[in-house]
C-alpha cells in the first residue's frame, strides 16, 4: 500500500498513543528479561562444568553485565554450590519479573485493541448514518453489512492484534540479537546468512496474496448479500416455489467462495514450510560454525556456545512470525481498502444548513421548477411546479417510477434539487435547519418500520424521554392502546425484528401513534392501508383521519379510490407534472388520471 493509507490505518492508534507507549515499554522489558534469563546460564554452566584448569579470558560486555547484575548478590568466584544456588534464585527472580511485566503488557495491549475497535466501529457506523439515500440504492445491503462486520474486523486485527504481535516479535528479536552479538559477532553473522533468500521468495507471494484476499472478501460480501436478500423475501421464495432456484444460486456462490478461498489458503500455507526450511538451514550453518569455533579455533567457550544456541532458539518464534507477517496482514490491508472506500463515500450533502427553525406551515408549500438528478445529466424530475395551501391534502398520483416518492424526499432534503426551489411560506427550505425541518415531517408508509425494541420505544422513537402519559395518549388516538395492553408485557413488550410479533394493522397503528406523538405540521402518507384486511383497514383509516386534522398532508396514492376527497391531485409521469386539480375536474379533463382510474376499476 502507499504511505497515505498506512498513515490512515495507524491514525486510529493516535488517541491511544500513551497506552501504546506503555505497552511498548512493558514489551521491551519482557523481551530483555527473557533473553537475559538465558544469559544467566553462562555462570551456572561455567560453575557446574569448571574443573579449575581453564584459563580466564579478558572480561567482555557479557561478563561485565553479569558482574553488575548477578555479581551484586552472588559471589561468582565463591564456593560452587553457593554460586549455583544463587544463580538459580536469580534466574527465578528474573523470570518472575518478566511474568509481571508480561501481565501488564497483555492488559495494556487488550485495552488498546478494544479501544481501537470501539473507535473504528463508531466511526464506520456514524458515517453509515450520514450517507445519502442514493448510496443505499446503489449498494446491496449484504455488502454494506459485510463491510461493517467482516472488513472492520479485518482492519481491527491489522491495526491492533497484528501490530502489537509484530512489535512484541521485533523487540524479542532485537533483545536476543543484541546478546548474541555480545557473545559472538561472527556466530551471529552466520545465523543470518539465509535471511536475504527469504525476502526474495516472499515478494511475489505477497502480491498474489493481496489479489486473492480481495477476491475472497468480495465473494464473502456477495454470499452475505444473498443470504440477507433471501431472508427478507422468504415469503416470496416459498410462495413461488423458488427454494430449488435459491439453493442452486447459493450453491454457486458458496462454491465460488470455496474455490477462491482455497486458492488463497494454498499461497498462505507456503509461509510455514518456507520458514521452517530456512530455519533448519540456518540452524545447520550455526551448529557447524559454532562447533568449529569451540573445538578447533578455541574462540568460544562451551558454556557461551550453549547460551548462544538457547538465544538463537528465542529467534525462531519472532522470525517465524515476522517472516509470515506479509501474508498475515494481507486480509487486513484489503479489508482496510474496502472500509476506506466505504468511509470515502460522500456523506449526505445538504448544500447548506440554515439557521431558521421550522415551526409549521402558515400559508403553503410551493415547488418551483424543481429538477432532480441522482446522476449528473440523468434527470429524475423535470420542472416540477405546484402549490400546496396550508392545511390541505395533496395526492401524488402516477405510474410506478414516475417520481412521486422523489418529490416528497426533496421536501425532507434527503436529496438536493439540481435546479429550482421548494419554499415554505416563501422561505427556501435550505434556510431552515435540517434538524428542525425533518422534525416537522412525519411519515406513515405501507412498509412500516419498527425496530427490535419495546412498543414504548418504537412509539417514542426519536423523541428522547417522552413522558409515558403522552405515549399512551398517542396510542389511544391511534386505536393502539387496547391491543398493546393485551400484549404479554404491555408497552414493555419487545415487538421483534420489523415488528414480526404484530399483525399488519397493529404495526400500522404503532406507526401512526409515533406520528401523533411527534405532532408534525407536515405529514406524508404512503398508502398506509393498502396491504391490510378490511377490519384493520377501517381502524387504521379512522386513526389516519384523526392524524390529518390541522396538518398539511402529502398522500402518495397507489389505490385511486382513497384520494377522491383530496384537496389537490397532482399527476406525475416520467418525472413531470402532467395534470393537477380535483378528482372531478381531472375526470372531466381526461388524460392520464382518467386512464389510470379506468384501469383500476375495469
Amino acid at each position: 500500500m502507499t504511505p497515505r493509507p498506512w498513515r490512515r490505518i495507524l491514525s486510529y492508534l493516535g488517541p491511544h498513543r500513551w497506552i501504546l507507549l506503555l505497552t511498548a515499554v512493558a514489551t521491551a522489558l519482557v523481551a530483555a528479561l527473557d533473553a537475559f534469563s538465558v544469559v544467566l546460564l553462562i555462570p551456572f554452566l561455567s560453575t557446574v562444568f569448571d574443573d579449575g584448569t581453564g584459563a580466564r579470558a579478558e572480561p567482555d560486555l557479557v561478563d561485565r553485565a553479569l558482574e553488575l547484575s548477578v555479581g551484586r548478590f552472588v559471589e561468582l568466584d565463591g564456593e560452587p554450590q553457593s554460586v549455583v544456588a544463587g544463580v538459580i534464585v536469580f534466574i527465578v527472580v528474573v523470570v518472575a519479573c518478566k511474568s509481571a511485566f508480561d501481565f501488564v503488557r497483555s492488559y495494556l495491549a487488550a485495552r488498546v485493541e478494544q479501544g481501537v475497535t470501539r473507535d473504528l466501529r463508531r466511526s464506520v457506523y456514524g458515517h453509515l448514518l450520514a450517507l445519502d439515500l442514493g448510496f443505499f440504492g446503489r449498494m446491496r445491503t449484504g455488502q454494506i453489512v459485510s463491510r461493517l462486520t467482516h472488513d472492520v474486523e479485518q482492519l481491527r486485527t491489522l491495526v491492533t492484534s497484528e501490530l502489537i504481535k509484530s512489535l512484541k516479535s521485533a523487540l524479542e528479536f532485537a533483545a536476543a540479537v543484541c546478546l548474541m552479538v555480545a557473545i559472538s559477532f561472527q556466530l551471529t553473522v552466520a545465523a543470518f546468512v539465509v535471511i536475504p533468500l527469504t525476502m526474495v521468495i516472499w515478494g511475489p507471494l505477497v502480491r498474489r496474496l493481496r489479489r486473492g484476499d480481495r477476491a475472497v472478501l468480495n465473494t464473502a460480501g456477495e454470499v452475505g448479500a444473498h443470504i440477507q436478500e433471501t431472508v427478507a423475501g422468504i415469503r416470496m421464495v416459498k410462495s413461488a416455489g423458488g427454494e430449488r432456484h435459491e439453493r442452486e444460486r447459493f450453491r454457486s456462490l458458496t462454491g465460488r467462495y470455496f474455490d477462491t478461498f482455497l486458492r488463497t489458503v494454498r499461497l498462505r500455507a507456503l509461509a510455514g514450510p518456507i520458514t521452517e526450511l530456512f530455519v533448519a538451514l540456518g540452524t545447520g550453518i550455526l551448529l557447524w560454525y559454532g562447533a568449529r569455533m569451540v573445538v578447533i579455533d578455541g574462540a568460544l567457550t562451551g558454556e557461551r556456545f550453549i547460551a548462544f544456541i538457547f538465544l538463537s532458539t528465542k529467534l525462531y518464534a519472532p522470525v517465524k512470525y515476522l517472516s509470515k507477517l506479509p501474508a498475515l496482514i494481507q486480509p487486513g490491508l484489503v479489508g482496510a481498502e474496502r472500509v476506506f472506500e466505504f468511509l470515502d463515500a460522500p456523506a449526505e450533502s445538504h448544500g447548506r444548513d440554515g439557521t431558521e427553525t421550522f415551526t409549521g406551515v402558515r400559508d403553503g408549500i410551493r415547488y418551483r421548477d424543481v429538477r432532480l438528478e441522482y446522476r449528473k445529466g440523468d434527470p429524475v424530475l423535470r420542472d416540477v411546479s405546484f402549490d400546496v395551501p396550508a392545511g390541505s391534502v395533496v395526492a401524488l398520483v402516477g405510474p410506478s417510477g414516475a417520481g412521486k416518492t422523489s418529490i416528497v424526499d426533496l421536501l425532507g432534503r434527503f436529496y438536493e434539487p439540481a435546479a429550482g426551489s421548494i419554499e415554505i411560506d416563501g422561505t427556501d427550505i435550505g434556510d431552515f435547519s435540517l434538524a428542525s425541518l425533518r422534525a416537522g415531517l412525519g411519515v406513515v408508509s405501507q412498509d412500516t418500520v419498527l425496530f427490535h425494541d419495546t412498543v414504548c420505544a418504537n412509539i417514542a422513537y426519536g423523541m428522547g424521554d417522552a413522558p409515558m402519559e403522552r405515549i399512551e395518549e398517542a396510542a389511544r388516538i391511534a386505536f393502539a392502546h387496547e391491543f398493546v395492553q393485551e400484549l404479554p408485557e404491555g408497552y414493555d413488550t419487545v415487538v421483534g425484528e420489523r415488528g414480526a410479533t404484530l399483525s399488519g394493522g397493529q404495526r400500522q397503528r404503532i406507526a401512526i401513534a409515533r406520528a401523533i406523538l411527534r405532532d408534525p405540521p407536515v405529514l406524508v402518507l404512503d398508502e398506509a392501508t393498502s396491504a391490510l384486511d378490511t377490519e384493520s383497514e377501517r381502524l387504521v383509516q379512522e386513526a389516519v383521519g384523526r392524524l390529518l386534522a390541522g396538518r398539511t398532508v402529502f398522500v402518495i396514492a397507489h389505490r385511486l379510490s382513497t384520494i377522491q376527497r383530496a384537496d389537490l391531485i397532482v399527476v406525475v409521469d416520467g418525472g413531470r407534472v402532467v395534470q393537477r386539480g380535483s378528482h372531478e375536474s381531472l375526470m372531466e379533463e381526461g388524460g392520464l388520471y382518467r386512464r389510470l382510474r379506468e384501469l383500476q376499476f375495469r
